[in-house]
């Protein structure tokens, strides 16, 4: 028997994992994989109601995007000049 099989290295690597890492990295490695799925899920989700959207023929929107046209303000020489005329 000269080799290792797969679980003899598993268990190796959790126990390297487990020494040299730390109880806290594991969890933080882990909360950010959570994360990372929540959002990835999230976001399939959304393409999809866009899609579903775009199929019924109803309009195209943009994914957090809220209003797409810029609202214009008066310039400061509009505002005194509207100022000296009241």
């Amino acid at each position: 028997m000269g080799a290792f099989s797969i679980w003899h290295w598993v268990i190796v690597l959790v126990v390297v994992l487990v020494l040299f890492g730390g109880g806290g990295k594991i969890s933080k490695l882990m909360g950010d994989f959570g994360k990372g799925l929540k959002s990835f899920k999230k976001n399939i989700k959304e393409e999809e109601e866009v899609a579903s959207d775009q199929e019924d023929g109803g309009p195209a929107k943009a994914i957090g995007s809220e209003d797409a046209t810029p609202k214009a303000e008066a310039s400061p020489d509009k505002q005194k000049d509207h100022a000296a005329n009241t």
